[in-house]
C-alpha cells in the first residue's frame, strides 16, 4: 500500500452515503466514488508527508486524540469512518471545518519549522531541512482546501491506506 494521504471537501450527500454505508466495505466503496471525480478545487494530496503534517499541528505524536483542537482534526483527529486496519478515513465535519480553517489559516512555516525540530524521537523519517520542506510543501494546499469547504458548505475526509 502507498500510504498516500489525500483530503477530499465532500457533499452533504457524500456524507449521508458514507454514513450509510455498511460496514467498511461500503465505506470504502463510497471514498472509491469521491476519488474517481476527483473534482477540481476539492481535493488536496498530503502524500507521505501527512505523519509530519499531524505531528507538527498537535503535540508531535501519532494518534488519533492527541493535541488540541482544531488543528488536531486536520488529519487523524476527525471522526473515524472505517474501523479495520487497512484504511484511515477521517471526517471533519462543515461546523468543524469553519474553525479549523481559520487556524489553518495562521500556521506559518516558522510555526511548522519549531514544531517539526521538537518531533520526538519515534518519527520514523531524519529530521533534516529536505524533509521540513517536503512537509511544508505537502501541507500548504490544505489551508486553501479548507477556506474552499468552509466557503461551499462541505465537509472534509482524510484519506491513506495502510
Amino acid at each position: 500500500m502507498a500510504c498516500r494521504g489525500v483530503h477530499f471537501a465532500i457533499t452533504d450527500e457524500d456524507l449521508r452515503a458514507l454514513r450509510d454505508a455498511p460496514g467498511d466495505e461500503g465505506v470504502v466503496e463510497c471514498i472509491q466514488a469521491i476519488e474517481e471525480r476527483w473534482e477540481e478545487g476539492f481535493v488536496c494530496e498530503t502524500d507521505k508527508a501527512w505523519d509530519a503534517i499531524h505531528r507538527c499541528l498537535t503535540d508531535g505524536k501519532l494518534g488519533y486524540e492527541n493535541g488540541d483542537e482544531p488543528l488536531k482534526w486536520c488529519i487523524l483527529g476527525g471522526e473515524q469512518l472505517f474501523q479495520g486496519d487497512g484504511y484511515i478515513i477521517a471526517l471533519v465535519t462543515h461546523d468543524r471545518v469553519r474553525v479549523l480553517a481559520n487556524a489553518l489559516a495562521e500556521v506559518t512555516p516558522e510555526f511548522m519549522a519549531l514544531r517539526y525540530w521538537g518531533l520526538p524521537d519515534d518519527y520514523s523519517q531524519p529530521k533534516e531541512a529536505q524533509d521540513l520542506q517536503y512537509t511544508w510543501d505537502w501541507f500548504s494546499g490544505l489551508p486553501e482546501l479548507f477556506a474552499r469547504a468552509r466557503e461551499t458548505g462541505r465537509h472534509v475526509i482524510f484519506t491513506v491506506d495502510q
